[in-house]
């Protein structure tokens, strides 16, 4: 039987139609030079600033440098094995990490994967490591607190959600520990009819034991299992401790963009720029300043502006920093800690001779400030704690002449005591955030002058035993503040006589 040839045609256009056009390459190129965790590599024309670039081995490395006839890459991992000639293939993705609920809990690297040995993780999703900020139009005043449970803090620095608050001061003065507080108090956030704040922990070129008591911390206050700890330890590459703030910001901003609320905490970004320093000079980047490159301020200030309340059209979400600052010998004038003051919302300065003296945590509160924190505190607090700031400020002023001084009157003398007393009761110990209302309760007293008659070896008691007594006796103004955070007249009330009547079963025990 003859074929015709209209059959021949239709069988042709029909094989033709299912053919499939697309020639599939691969980008090749050539290192060149490696070495200090950085490669050169030769060829690859269409690769992109920030492209993942693939290497022998399965180790991955990142595109920095485009220049004319070679690309700059930091390697990310184990690069013993890579070598002159070794082949580098093109990815055509740029640096993404996972993000989602399912990281809470865990110890994660910089690119998101369990370092804790509890398995692997299934991401929600994946997110770019490095975003633009959300501007202007697209953000709102940042009015909700964010409580610390820190009572020197809350009532004269606060902190709202949305805000970056800086923490600076010397080494070994309590930085890490003002920010795992604040980790901590975000318990009472995730209980029922709470608005939960999800926590990230961003470890930058630390000893992997300090991170390793601050997981063990987390996990016996029941706070791991709201937070995220990324460890970019001292051991890890300059590479992984430069990109592991960039992680934290892009999980922060997960459940920001959600309409939830994070609170990210960068610790420290010192070490940060100092990582970004070795790699750009390896990189042959032009140094600058202390060879620091000429954008180091844009790295900070790139990374902090992730950090905002947005607008109610686009979810009410926050994410707050607390990124902190390691200076030297108090030296806040120097580079790295000016750019990171200039870029946020207010600073929270501990010092190293307060430290010292016993009063913890050290903070400064001459030099501490909050830009915006006023806006965002509750209105018992501002109350209570109108006074407090003025009243510490002016006992440090009379602190420093009443040295010298050998008979002050008696307004001053006064003055003295107050200021005393006020030190004492700020005082608080190691991981243990007071409540709102217990802070509120604290300071009335301190402020309406009911610790001035006791010592102030004697105050921490007669603290734990007010707050006993207004909770046994008076559970009704406890509950009001709770719940309105507000001091009413009636409230006020009660809290004096509260005050008088334990002032007087005070004496009398003594």
């Amino acid at each position: 039987m003859a074929i015709k040839p209209e059959e021949i045609t239709s069988i042709l256009e029909q094989e033709l139609q299912a053919f499939d056009k697309k020639v599939e390459t691969d980008h090749v190129g050539t290192v060149i030079q490696v070495g200090d965790g950085i490669a050169r590599v030769y060829g690859l024309p269409d690769c992109q600033v920030g492209e993942m670039l693939e290497f022998p081995g399965g180790t991955f490395g990142l595109a920095l440098n485009l220049e004319e006839d070679s690309i700059g890459a930091v390697l990310i991992g184990e690069s013993a094995h890579i070598k002159e000639g070794d082949s580098v293939k093109e990815t055509g993705r740029i640096i993404e990490v996972p993000v989602g609920e399912a990281l809470l809990g865990r110890v994660v690297n910089t690119l998101g994967q369990p370092i804790d040995g509890g398995g692997a993780i299934a991401a929600d999703s994946f997110q770019l490591l490095d975003k633009m900020a959300p501007g202007v139009v697209d953000r709102q005043p940042v009015t909700e607190p964010l409580q610390t449970g820190i009572k020197a803090i809350d009532a004269m620095i606060p902190i709202g959600r949305g805000q970056r608050e800086l923490i600076i001061g010397d080494r070994q003065t309590g930085k890490t520990q003002i920010c795992i507080d604040t980790i901590l108090n975000q318990k009472e956030t995730h209980e029922p009819g709470g608005s939960p704040v999800y926590c990230i922990y961003v470890a930058i070129g630390q000893k992997s034991a300090a991170i390793a008591r601050v997981v063990e911390t987390l996990k016996e206050h029941d706070a791991l299992k709201y937070t995220i700890v990324i460890n970019a330890s001292a051991a890890d590459s300059n590479a992984m401790q430069y990109l592991a703030p960039f992680t934290g910001a892009a999980m922060g901003e997960y459940f920001r963009d959600k309409g939830m609320h994070g609170l990210v905490v960068y610790d420290d970004l010192s070490k940060h720029a100092v990582a970004y320093r070795a790699v750009s000079l390896l990189l042959r980047r032009p140094p600058g300043r202390e060879a620091y490159p000429g954008d180091v301020f844009y790295l900070h200030s790139r990374l902090l502006e992730r950090a905002c309340k947005l607008s109610d059209e686009n979810g009410g979400g926050s994410l707050t920093a607390l990124p902190v600052i390691e200076t030297q010998s108090g030296d806040v004038s120097a580079y790295i800690p000016t750019n990171v003051i200039s870029i946020t919302d207010g600073q929270i300065y501990l010092e190293p001779d307060l430290f010292f003296a016993g009063v913890r945590p050290a903070i400064n509160v001459g030099i501490s400030v909050s830009r915006v924190g006023g806006n965002a505190q509750v209105k018992a607090m501002k109350q209570v704690a109108g006074k407090l700031k003025l009243e510490m400020a002016q006992f440090r002023e009379v602190q420093a002449f009443a040295q010298f001084a050998s008979d002050l009157d008696k307004a001053t003398q006064l003055q003295l005591k107050r200021g005393q007393r006020l030190t004492e009761l700020l005082k608080q110990g190691l991981a243990s955030p007071y409540k709102l209302e217990n802070q509120i309760i604290a300071i009335f007293a301190g402020t309406n002058g009911f610790l001035d008659m006791v010592e102030n070896n004697e105050v921490a008691d007669f603290e734990t035993g007010l707050l006993a007594h207004v909770a046994e006796k008076y559970p009704d103004v406890v509950e009001s503040i709770r719940t309105e955070l507000k001091v009413t007249d009636e409230s006020q009330a009660s809290l004096t006589k509260a005050c008088e009547e334990f002032v007087a079963t005070f004496n009398q025990g003594k």
